[in-house]
């Protein structure tokens, strides 16, 4: 149990969504029984014990599918799908982490697998694609962290060809596996016998799937092919964009061509399925010919004389993919077969009935509240925006191209495979067909490449594990050293990491007294390797000599500790490196000094900033948007180091931040119920040395990780067990409005 919840402390982001991702499985479960059939689900179904290869799909789901229709019937089946879609996510989750993506940008490219609802939906359908997801996920992990031998090259071939048997457009996959074999490990340009040993070892693997699989199809019907679908598919497509009056059609093919004029065409399913799929369509044929035949020469046809038009026609369906809200053109499958109903779907075939009678047991029904709830969740945002996969995909493509720290990462080709793979899917689906059905690939591909490539673009994790309770090791060899002092009412903290260059200034200009009040300043010196610590005693500040360096939340966490047990009051925090005006800390300390507040805080934008860096300047912004929204308070900035609080009140947040420890500590006194004052403050260029902050891309994506994950703990998992912290008069502080 101890390891069990070691565990969701460490990965608690994940938890989060795997809790989630198990109600929203259970809802489906209950809500659809015994599953949801659909049309191709009783093809699937009935085709289990013949295994015949030229239906519409191909006969690997069978495999699947009938072992555990005798075991269990439908219930059995749709178990094991809500629990592969689970450890789906928690495999591209390990697979992430295995990359070094940082720890809650690896959950975040688990969350769509876990959390759409159009996942889900297909889990709860008898449909290949949870089988199919499963192979995509084995041939990433395979391939991803280190450089592929030919026989890891072979299985992954053998893999592609077992993808194809599942949907036939799997065979595709062949092309980004061969390009990433190509270029991992830059072995094309001093391994080139390896490229070649692992690329045919991959080609072979397939093709001796997919000999063995066209093989079968020959025994069986007597004709060579691999599918059953391949003329109507591809005549469904062509259809809607053919212009028979410039076609050498034959009296046969031109009974192919569509009675609606360009312009007002029916869409690809239609003529695949409504037309194709109809006995008696197109009527007599000429004498020694065939439908199959003549679909084929037709769609030939207008390949040939009209590529640009099917060409076009492909990437307008699969540029709908990336549309930021599920919707349909009227032609387009449509996008209520793959949402919640609040009726049983399809009852109209009377073969949907029978089908979940004989392999389920029961008849088809609904249970009203869960749909109602799992429709209200699709239909309002549940669901992996097509925009946001497209941008996973472009910051995949940039680190593939070398931007930022790519280049050193070790991560570009790691980043390539999954994004190739996603487009070069989705692209050849689209080729025939647009159904939101053949999207679901990217919700393992895109997230994926986009967390590999974020991570490749802006360089290791500088953030580092959170700490444990007050006083750790490291805290607790520092107070032994400094051992018991007593300060003045109000002490001004001061986190010091090599700055031995500005931090006498510093303290040659801090007030010795404030309203009355004598000063002390108490400087943390966090593991410096300079004499930071000789020069602060010789301006008179008591000095905390840690002996390691953990980082500036860790310093001032012990330094508010250290004030408070020594008697001061109030504690006031600012930067070593001079780039706040000291003389404002009278009027930054009398909000608290007049009762009026508990935590005050200034702001670079309520006051006047030298700001140095254009994206810190945004950032400042877009995180005060996120604070406000997070805490239903305005706030204007929420990481200015100049700040004054109640002593207790610094003791008293939860802070486990050793870095960026800023919102931490502002969220958590809001949450706790203290009155919280901005101010307007000056912020100058830094005095002496460079900023520890690390780039600034990096910073805020840790930062934003901090605010968050701080909301989230403080606001969401606390609530109703969080106490209010209380005032010295006794009375419960308010958050001020």
């Amino acid at each position: 149990m101890a390891l069990f919840q070691a565990a969701v402390r460490k990965h608690w982001l994940l938890a989060v969504f795997l809790f989630v991702g198990v109600v929203l499985r259970v809802l489906a479960f209950i809500a659809y029984r015994p599953a949801i059939v659909y049309t191709d689900s009783v093809q699937y179904l009935t085709n289990m014990g013949k295994l015949s290869p030229d239906q519409l799909n191909p006969i690997g789901y069978d495999f699947v599918l009938g072992p555990l229709v005798w075991v269990g019937g439908l219930t059995l089946v749709v178990i094991v799908q809500h629990l592969v879609g689970l450890l789906l996510g928690v495999a591209i989750y390990a697979l992430a982490r295995r990359l070094t993506v940082y720890r809650w940008l690896a959950a975040v490219a688990a969350a769509p697998i876990l959390l759409d609802a159009y996942q889900v939906q297909i889990e709860q359908n008898i449909m290949a694609e949870t089988t199919f997801d499963v192979i995509l996920v084995a041939i990433l992990w395979l391939l991803l962290g280190r450089v592929p031998s030919w026989k890891r090259a072979a299985v992954v071939g053998v893999l592609i060809g077992a993808a194809f048997t599942v949907r036939a457009i799997g065979m595709v996959l062949l092309i980004a596996v061969v390009l990433y074999l190509v270029v991992v490990g830059n072995a094309w340009r001093k391994r080139r016998m390896d490229v070649v040993r692992r690329t045919a070892a991959a080609i072979a693997g397939f093709a001796i799937v997919f000999a063995a699989y066209v093989g079968y199809y020959r025994a069986d019907t007597g004709r060579w092919g691999f599918t059953g679908a391949e003329n109507q598919i591809l005549y469904g497509r062509t259809a809607t964009v053919a212009n028979c009056a410039k076609l050498p059609l034959n009296e046969g093919t031109r009974l192919f061509c569509p009675k609606e004029p360009l312009g007002e065409r029916l869409g690809v399913d239609k003529y695949a399925h409504n037309h194709y799929g109809d006995p008696n369509w197109p009527g007599p044929l000429p004498p020694g010919t065939t439908k199959r035949q003549l679909a084929t020469e037709f769609a030939r046809l207008v390949i040939t004389h009209q590529p640009v038009d099917v060409t076009w026609a492909a990437l307008k369906d699969f540029a709908k993919g990336f549309a930021p809200t599920r919707t349909s053109s009227p032609n387009d499958v449509p996008l209520d077969r793959w949402q919640f109903q609040l009726v049983y779907p399809n009852l109209q075939d009377p073969n949907t009935a029978k089908a979940a009678v004989k392999w389920g047991g029961s008849e088809p029904h609904v249970t009203h509240v869960p749909a109602v709830i799992l429709r209200a969740y699709q239909l309002h945002g549940g669901y992996t925006s097509g925009t946001l996969l497209g941008l996973y995909a472009l910051i995949a493509l940039a680190a593939v191209a070398g931007l930022g720290r790519a280049k050193t990462s070790g991560l570009r080709s790691a980043a390539l495979l999954p994004v190739a793979a996603g487009v070069i899917l989705l692209l050849g689906s689209a080729a025939f067909e647009f159904s939101w059905r053949y999207q679901l690939p990217g919700l393992v591909f895109f997230p994926l490449a986009g967390a590999i490539g974020l991570r490749a673009v802006l360089g290791k994790d500088q953030a580092r594990p959170a700490m444990a309770d007050y006083p750790d090791t490291v805290d607790s060899l520092a107070v032994k050293d400094f051992g018991t002092q007593q300060f003045a009412p109000v002490v001004v903290v001061i986190a010091a990491y090599n700055e031995a260059g500005g931090i006498g200034q510093v303290l040659t200009n801090m007030p010795r007294t404030c309203a009355g009040l004598p000063v002390d300043v108490l400087v943390v010196v966090d593991g410096s390797t300079d004499n930071t610590a000789e020069i602060a005693r010789e301006h008179g500040a008591f000095v905390c000599v840690a002996p390691s360096n953990r980082g500036q939340g860790a310093a001032l966490r012990l330094g508010y500790n250290l004030a408070a047990e020594g008697g001061a009051e109030y504690v006031v925090t600012t930067d070593a490196d001079g780039q706040y005006d000291n003389s404002e800390l009278e009027v930054l300390l009398d909000p608290i000094l007049t009762d009026r507040a508990d935590f005050v805080t200034g702001s670079r934008r309520l006051g006047a900033e030298d700001a140095d860096s254009r994206l810190r300047w945004v950032g400042v912004r877009v995180f005060a948007v996120l604070a406000s929204i997070l805490t239903r308070r305005k706030l204007t900035d929420t990481s200015f180091g100049f700040r004054a609080m109640r002593s207790d009140l610094a003791t008293a947040v939860t802070l486990r931040e050793p870095q960026y420890q800023s919102s931490e500590l502002l969220l958590g006194a809001l949450a706790i119920g203290a009155r919280v004052v901005e101010l307007p403050m000056t912020m100058r260029r830094r005095g002496d040395g460079s900023s520890k902050k690390g780039p600034g891309l990096v910073y805020g994506a840790n930062y934003g990780r901090v605010m968050t994950t701080t909301w989230l703990r403080e606001y969401v998992l606390r609530r109703g067990r969080r106490r209010a912290w209380r005032t010295p008069a006794g009375r419960t502080a308010r958050t001020s409005r």
